[in-house]
């Protein structure tokens, strides 16, 4: 039988993947938590096979950090991140070792528990690309990558000259692709842009 862990902030949510593992005799679920530091405590304290780890948990406490500290503590402790966040930083850094797979919410194809007993076998089960949203008249798929580096500087409040230095361009350039991605989408103005691009959760910034 595995030990597992869930980490979800959403008590629904949180309920509902409970539930699945409770309802299949392979799993014995050994604590149910919001907040992913407090998995990290339980993980230290109780032999653990799985964390199934939400990305943004409670007090904006970032999954994918707690599981790099739980894969260099127990390194044999298999991390499974379910997510809604579709900002392809996310699944970047699951990849880069946060992460044994990634299953996504809202968008997945794959039944959670395929992931779940292929990642308990050895496998890491990752999606090629983030989930391609609509934005208005837009997909975001339809911003480049240097883009999107642009608006998530932009989307956390920096200024045009702060984004330039940043990222080594001109302000003008700055400028010319965030004007670019509102002609392309049919936004009114950026604001509006980034009401979208928040409301999607295509760029995420709040996580600690």
């Amino acid at each position: 039988m595995y030990n597992v862990i869930v980490v979800e902030d959403n008590l629904y949510m949180q309920k509902h993947l409970t539930d699945i593992f409770s309802f299949d005799g392979r799993f014995n679920v050994v604590g149910s938590f919001r907040d992913s530091h407090d998995a990290e405590q339980a993980v230290k304290e109780s032999k653990v096979d799985l964390v199934l780890m939400d990305v943004q948990t409670l007090h904006n406490h970032s999954g994918l950090a707690s599981g790099e500290r739980i894969k260099k503590m127990k390194k044999d402790v298999k991390i499974v991140v379910v997510t809604s966040l579709i900002d392809p930083e996310v699944l970047l850094k699951a990849k880069r070792g946060a992460a044994d797979s990634l299953w996504y919410k809202d968008h997945g194809d794959a039944d959670i528990m395929d992931v779940i007993i292929r990642t308990l076998n050895g496998e890491n089960v990752f999606p090629d690309s983030s989930p391609n949203v609509e934005l208005n008249e837009m997909f975001s798929s339809d911003i480049s990558p240097r883009q999107m580096e642009i608006l998530r500087l932009f989307v956390k409040g920096m200024t045009y000259d702060e984004i330039a230095a940043e990222l080594g361009i001109s302000k003008n350039g700055v400028r010319w692709n965030l004007d670019r991605i509102v002609e392309k989408g049919g936004f009114e103005n950026k604001h509006e842009l980034l009401a979208a691009v928040i409301e999607n959760k295509l760029i995420v910034t709040t996580l600690k």
